[in-house]
C-alpha cells in the first residue's frame, strides 16, 4: 500500500517555533487544513499574525502535551494527520542532572505526546487510515556527552514509533520517523543552557557547564523543513528519515559502534566529545552553509 495523498486535517505540536513553525507555513501554503498548536495562551496570537503575514490561515490552539484536558480538547478536532513535533532538550552530565528534569525530560518528549497520539490513532484506526509522524532526532540513534537524557527520551520515541508502525499497519494507518542531526536552530544551544535553572548544588557537579557549548557546527533547517512537509503530506513513504543525508554513514556506524567497545577504553582521559564543548562556540553554523534566514527558534517546551 502507498501512502495516501487524500489526508488534508494536520495537526502539529510545537508550531510556535523552528520546525513545527515552518512546517505549519508550508503545509498550509499546500492547501493542508492545519491546527498548528503552541504550549502556552501567550503564542496563540504571535502565530496568527504570522500566519497572515505569512498568507496562510491555521487554526492556531493551545496544547501543552503534558495537560490531560489540552489532550482530551485535541480529540475533536478530526486529525487525519499528526506530527508529533513538540520537545524539550535537556543538557548535562548523566550524573548531574536533577530528578526534576529527567523527569520533565520524559514528560514532555514521550510520556505526553504518546498520550496525545493514543487517541488520536485509535480516531484513525476506526477510519481506516491516517498517518503519525514522531519527530525523534539522530540522537534517537547515537549518544553524544552532555545530551544522554535527551538522547534517552529519543530512543524511547524511536522504540515506540517502530512498535506503532507495526500494531497500527493492518488499520491503514502510517508511521513515520522525522531524524534531524544537528541544525542551527537554537535548540541545540538552548541544552546547553539549562543547567542555569537546576535546583541542585553546584558544588556536586563534576562539569562546569558555563565553560561548555554544543559541540558541532551545525546545518541550515533547510532539509528538515522539505523532508517533514514532504513526509506529512504524503509525498515520501519511508519509515524512517535522516537529515542530513551527509550524516547518514556516520550515523549507521555510530549505532554498530557499542559492539566493539571496552570498558577499560579510555579510562583517565577525557573523552574527545567532552573536550569539544569546551573549544566550541555557541551558534556555530558549518563553513559550507547558506546563511539562515531569520525564523522563530524551536519551542523550549511542549
Amino acid at each position: 500500500m502507498t501512502a495516501s495523498t487524500s489526508l488534508k486535517k494536520v495537526l502539529i505540536t510545537g508550531a510556535g517555533t523552528g520546525f513545527g513553525y515552518e512546517v505549519a507555513m508550508r503545509l498550509a501554503e499546500k492547501g493542508f487544513d492545519v491546527v498548528a498548536t503552541v504550549e502556552i495562551y501567550g503564542q496563540v496570537q504571535t502565530l496568527k499574525r504570522q500566519a497572515a503575514e505569512r498568507g496562510v490561515t491555521l487554526q492556531v490552539e493551545k496544547l501543552d502535551v503534558t495537560n490531560d484536558g489540552d489532550r482530551r480538547k485535541a480529540l475533536g478536532w478530526g486529525i487525519e494527520i499528526l506530527v508529533n513535533n513538540a520537545g524539550v532538550g535537556e543538557g548535562g552530565s548523566t550524573v548531574d542532572i536533577p530528578a526534576w528534569n529527567i523527569r520533565h525530560q520524559f514528560e514532555v518528549n514521550v510520556t505526553g505526546p504518546l498520550l496525545l497520539t493514543q487517541g488520536i490513532a485509535k480516531q484513525m484506526a476506526k477510519r481506516g487510515t491516517g498517518r503519525i509522524i514522531w519527530v525523534s532526532s539522530r540522537e534517537g540513534l547515537n549518544v553524544n556527552p552532555f545530551t544522554g537524557i535527551y538522547a534517552a527520551s529519543k530512543h524511547a520515541v524511536e522504540a515506540i514509533a517502530e512498535s506503532m508502525k507495526d500494531e497500527l499497519q493492518e488499520f491503514g494507518v502510517e508511521v513515520a520517523t522525522m531524524n534531524p542531526g544537528p541544525f542551527l536552530t537554537g535548540f541545540n544551544d538552548r541544552i546547553f543552557q539549562t543547567w542555569e535553572g537546576w535546583e541542585d548544588d553546584p558544588s556536586q557537579r563534576l562539569f562546569d557547564y558555563a565553560k561548555l557549548a554544543f559541540p558541532r557546527a551545525q546545518f541550515n533547517p533547510e532539509p528538515v523543513y522539505a523532508t517533514l512537509t514532504a513526509l506529512a503530506a504524503g509525498e515520501i513513504d519511508s519509515y524512517r528519515n535522516l537529515e542530513p543525508k551527509s550524516m547518514l554513514e556516520e550515523t549507521k556506524s555510530l549505532i554498530d559502534a557499542p559492539w566493539s567497545k571496552k570498558t577499560t577504553d579510555g579510562l583517565g582521559e577525557r573523552n574527545d566529545g567532552i573536550q569539544k564543548a569546551f573549544d566550541m562556540t555557541p551558534e556555530q553554523l558549518r563553513d559550507d552553509q547558506e546563511p539562515i534566514p531569520t525564523l522563530p527558534s524551536r519551542p523550549v517546551n511542549g
